[in-house]
């Protein structure tokens, strides 16, 4: 027979799988028409653009491209700077075992490298490198017993837990349309290179609505008609709104920007400038603190009891902390003091973290290229540079999980007489939570009268792991009767060896 219950809903977000992979993107590129043939490729970058995700029975489908810009040394009588650019399409497809249909896919993908390679004077074959890191999230609504009705021989051990419960999720997108300026005396010519970065996103919270804002960090190196290698640069703002029901102004958000679509072209000759226009993708997932008073174990003095239970890990606070660490370093290496430094891309890596009370310590490296011209030559010059940095916060506990994002939101290098300054700008973003395993009963049922003791007291000596509840339940009776026989004024304490007097409870069985 079903026990008459109250009950509660909480909706908790899950990891259900992560996964870091290196997969390749590959494409054969054809020299437009009206351009010269390929002597020698120099460099090649690109930057990566998400069509759609989504996850499977056991796996993680990705669909993307990958915008590619060539540098190449031309077949020509000058020897000339030339590129060319090409979208290389890819479907990814990860396995993931605990992936289902329905959950939400999270995403970050990073190109690592390039091997590209002259197959003839009319066509290149492009390799990318991409570090795909994968993390699988299923929304499980849980419904937990929060009282019993009717019921006054069942005892209840209660807990009271605040959890993060999940309002929604939405998806929504905004279009990004720009110009950038450049130097008053270029003829713009070809694109080189593209690096369009996202950075300082923020949310404000309304009646059914999440603002989401974000600034975009672009630097483009072009060529000029007269052979001249220039660049320009800019910080665009980025704004949008997704629709999410029941969201108030002191819900929590997690929100991203992705990049769907990027194009970026000259503008008229007149205007000097280079129209930017990107498709973004706006993703929010926002929580409430919801306090849930769950049943964590029950029994009946007088019945059998089957009780349904349940385990969940659930999130009890969590706290999104931003900061800024600004890195600078003087090369002298003579591949970039004897040549013109063009420009910079810059991959941080996390190699190592100390988490302690209120502090996060992140040691690692930049990969750092740099674009150097030397006689109109452009080259690549890798270095690493190291870096040490303390995220300090109040909020940071050594027993918290944790997630960290890197962001870059500034990078520039530039010639000057003691050598070659980088001057690089991080954004560290730490996604912190408290976590803990949630158990309660889902059901009950009574599935037949208890047999009784004639008996009415027994004496009993505590043992180690003992607690009034585990006594209680033991021998049917009740924590307020064992501390009220006892003299027990705190519940909490009592002591091994202990000696205790219980009293029973007896009536005259009922067939059910």
């Amino acid at each position: 027979m079903a026990v008459e219950t109250a009950r509660d809903k909480i909706k908790l977000s899950q990891i259900v799988g992560q996964k870091q992979e290196i997969i390749t993107v590959d494409g054969d590129v054809i020299v437009n028409d009206v351009k010269p043939d390929v002597l020698k490729v120099i460099n090649t970058n690109g930057t990566i653009c998400v069509y759609k995700k989504e996850a499977l029975k056991g796996k993680v489908k990705i669909e993307g491209c990958i915008n590619t810009y060539i540098i190449y040394l031309a077949d020509d009588e000058t020897g000339s700077i030339r590129t060319m650019n090409a979208s290389l399409n890819f479907t990814e497809t990860i396995e993931m075992e605990k992936a289902q249909e329905n959950m939400t896919v999270e995403e970050n993908l990073c190109i690592k490298g390039f091997e590209t390679k002259v197959l003839n004077s009319r066509k290149v074959h492009v390799k990318a490198f991409v570090e795909a890191g994968i993390k699988v999230c299923s929304n499980d609504e849980i419904e937990a017993i929060i009282d019993i009705h009717d019921e006054d021989d069942i005892q209840m051990q209660n807990s009271s837990k605040c959890v993060m419960s999940i309002i929604g999720e939405n998806i929504g997108k905004t279009i990004l349309k720009d110009t950038i300026n450049i130097n008053e005396e270029d003829d713009f010519a070809e694109i080189m290179r593209v690096n369009f970065e996202i950075s300082d996103i923020e949310t404000k919270t309304s009646y059914n609505k999440v603002l989401i804002k974000a600034n975009a960090n672009v630097d483009v190196m072009y060529l000029t008609e007269d052979g001249r290698i220039s660049k320009c640069s800019g910080k665009i703002p980025v704004m949008g709104f997704i629709d999410m029901q029941n969201i108030t102004d002191t819900s929590e958000c997690f929100a991203k920007i992705g990049v769907k679509n990027l194009e970026i072209r000259p503008n008229n000759i007149e205007e000097h400038s280079i129209y930017i226009e990107a498709d973004l993708e706006l993703y929010c997932r926002a929580f409430e603190k919801k306090e849930i008073n769950v049943i964590e174990d029950a029994y009946s003095i007088y019945n059998n009891l089957e009780l349904k239970r349940s385990s969940v890990r659930a999130t009890t606070s969590q706290n999104r902390i931003r900061d800024t660490f600004k890195i600078r370093e003087v090369f002298t290496n003579p591949e970039l003091i004897y040549g013109r430094v063009l420009g910079v891309n810059v991959n941080p890596v996390i190699e190592n973290t100390d988490v302690r009370d209120g502090r996060i310590n992140y040691t690692g490296k930049l990969d750092t290229e740099f674009f150097v011209s030397n006689e109109n030559i452009i080259n690549g010059v890798t270095e690493s540079v190291p870096f040490e940095f303390d995220v300090m916060n109040e909020l940071i506990s050594r027993n918290m999980e944790y997630e960290t994002q890197i962001n870059v939101a500034d990078q520039r290098a530039y010639n000057t007489d003691d050598g070659v300054v980088l001057e690089v700008e991080l954004e560290v973003i730490a996604m912190l939570q408290n976590n803990e395993n949630l158990s309660f009963i889902q059901d009950i049922n009574i599935t037949e009268n208890a047999n009784q003791d004639m008996y009415s007291m027994v004496i009993y000596f505590v043992k180690p792991g003992d607690t009034l509840w585990k006594i209680a339940k033991q021998f049917r009776s009740r924590v307020e009767d064992i501390a009220r026989v006892n003299g027990i004024e705190d519940a909490n304490k009592i002591y091994v060896g202990e000696q205790l007097y219980i009293p029973k409870f007896t009536r005259t069985r009922v067939a059910m």
